[in-house]
Protein backbone atom coordinates (compact mmCIF):
# COMPACT_ATOMS: atom_id res chain seq x y z
CA UNK A 1 0.00 0.00 0.00
CA UNK A 2 1.18 3.92 -0.38
CA UNK A 3 3.03 5.46 2.67
CA UNK A 4 4.07 8.32 2.96
CA UNK A 5 6.62 9.14 6.18
CA UNK A 6 7.95 12.73 7.36
CA UNK A 7 10.27 13.19 8.76
CA UNK A 8 12.98 15.75 10.27
CA UNK A 9 10.94 17.72 12.22
CA UNK A 10 11.93 19.42 16.04
CA UNK A 11 12.27 22.08 18.00
CA UNK A 12 14.09 24.82 16.96
CA UNK A 13 15.21 28.67 17.81
CA UNK A 14 13.57 31.69 15.57
CA UNK A 15 15.76 32.40 12.36
CA UNK A 16 17.29 28.83 12.69
CA UNK A 17 16.83 26.26 9.48
CA UNK A 18 15.01 22.43 9.47
CA UNK A 19 14.89 20.40 6.34
CA UNK A 20 11.97 17.72 6.19
CA UNK A 21 11.78 14.57 4.31
CA UNK A 22 8.55 12.61 3.18
CA UNK A 23 10.01 9.34 1.45
CA UNK A 24 7.26 7.59 -0.35
CA UNK A 25 6.68 3.92 -1.17
CA UNK A 26 4.15 1.64 -3.00
CA UNK A 27 3.32 4.09 -5.81
CA UNK A 28 5.26 4.95 -8.68
CA UNK A 29 6.57 8.45 -6.95
CA UNK A 30 7.91 9.92 -10.31
CA UNK A 31 4.07 9.92 -11.53
CA UNK A 32 3.11 12.24 -8.49
CA UNK A 33 2.82 15.65 -7.84
CA UNK A 34 3.99 16.72 -4.20
CA UNK A 35 2.92 18.71 -1.55
CA UNK A 36 3.49 20.01 1.82
CA UNK A 37 0.62 21.30 3.90
CA UNK A 38 0.80 22.41 7.68
CA UNK A 39 -1.85 22.45 10.99
CA UNK A 40 -0.88 24.28 13.90
CA UNK A 41 -3.36 23.83 17.29
CA UNK A 42 -6.81 25.43 17.00
CA UNK A 43 -6.21 26.05 12.70
CA UNK A 44 -7.36 24.50 9.78
CA UNK A 45 -4.87 22.68 7.84
CA UNK A 46 -2.96 24.99 5.23
CA UNK A 47 -1.21 24.36 2.18
CA UNK A 48 2.60 25.27 2.14
CA UNK A 49 4.49 24.11 -1.01
CA UNK A 50 4.10 21.71 -4.05
CA UNK A 51 6.46 20.45 -6.60
CA UNK A 52 5.85 18.97 -10.14
CA UNK A 53 6.53 14.93 -11.23
CA UNK A 54 9.30 16.34 -12.70
CA UNK A 55 10.65 19.33 -9.73
CA UNK A 56 10.54 21.86 -13.08
CA UNK A 57 7.29 23.92 -11.54
CA UNK A 58 6.78 24.55 -7.76
CA UNK A 59 4.17 26.80 -5.60
CA UNK A 60 4.45 28.51 -2.47
CA UNK A 61 1.90 29.52 -0.14
CA UNK A 62 2.68 33.71 0.40
CA UNK A 63 3.58 33.37 4.38
CA UNK A 64 6.87 31.00 3.44
CA UNK A 65 7.65 32.33 -0.30
CA UNK A 66 11.57 33.18 0.18
CA UNK A 67 12.33 31.11 3.25
CA UNK A 68 10.63 28.04 2.32
CA UNK A 69 11.83 25.34 -0.81
CA UNK A 70 10.50 22.64 -2.35
CA UNK A 71 12.20 20.00 -4.19
CA UNK A 72 12.37 16.46 -4.95
CA UNK A 73 14.89 13.75 -5.38
CA UNK A 74 12.70 10.68 -7.69
CA UNK A 75 15.74 8.13 -7.49
CA UNK A 76 14.95 8.23 -3.67
CA UNK A 77 11.62 8.56 -3.45
CA UNK A 78 12.01 11.44 -1.58
CA UNK A 79 9.99 14.80 -1.16
CA UNK A 80 11.89 17.51 1.02
CA UNK A 81 10.99 20.90 2.55
CA UNK A 82 13.91 23.29 3.33
CA UNK A 83 13.02 25.68 6.01
CA UNK A 84 14.98 28.83 6.74
CA UNK A 85 14.28 31.97 8.70
CA UNK A 86 11.64 29.63 10.64
CA UNK A 87 9.44 32.09 13.13
CA UNK A 88 7.22 30.81 15.80
CA UNK A 89 3.94 31.12 13.44
CA UNK A 90 5.73 28.12 11.72
CA UNK A 91 5.00 26.02 14.14
CA UNK A 92 2.75 23.62 12.99
CA UNK A 93 2.69 19.47 12.21
CA UNK A 94 4.08 19.11 8.51
CA UNK A 95 2.58 17.04 6.23
CA UNK A 96 3.02 15.72 2.83
CA UNK A 97 0.70 14.45 0.14
CA UNK A 98 0.46 13.77 -2.90
CA UNK A 99 -0.91 16.12 -5.51
CA UNK A 100 -0.57 17.92 -8.75
CA UNK A 101 1.07 21.94 -8.18
CA UNK A 102 -2.45 23.52 -9.38
CA UNK A 103 -4.90 20.55 -8.06
CA UNK A 104 -6.74 20.41 -5.41
CA UNK A 105 -7.02 16.91 -4.83
CA UNK A 106 -4.74 15.27 -2.60
CA UNK A 107 -5.11 11.27 -2.34
CA UNK A 108 -2.67 10.37 -0.24
CA UNK A 109 -0.81 11.83 3.11
CA UNK A 110 1.63 11.45 5.63
CA UNK A 111 1.16 11.13 9.81
CA UNK A 112 3.29 14.34 9.88
CA UNK A 113 6.26 15.87 11.80
CA UNK A 114 6.40 18.34 14.59
CA UNK A 115 8.22 21.70 13.95
CA UNK A 116 8.11 23.72 17.09
CA UNK A 117 10.23 27.35 16.65
CA UNK A 118 10.31 29.36 19.44
CA UNK A 119 11.23 32.97 19.96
Amino acid sequence: QVQLVESGGGSVQAGDSLRLSCAASGLTFSSHGMNWFRQAPGKEREFVAAISRSGVTTRYADSVKDRFSISRDNAKNTVYLQMNSLKPEDTAVYYCATGEVFGSRYDYWGQGTQVTVSS
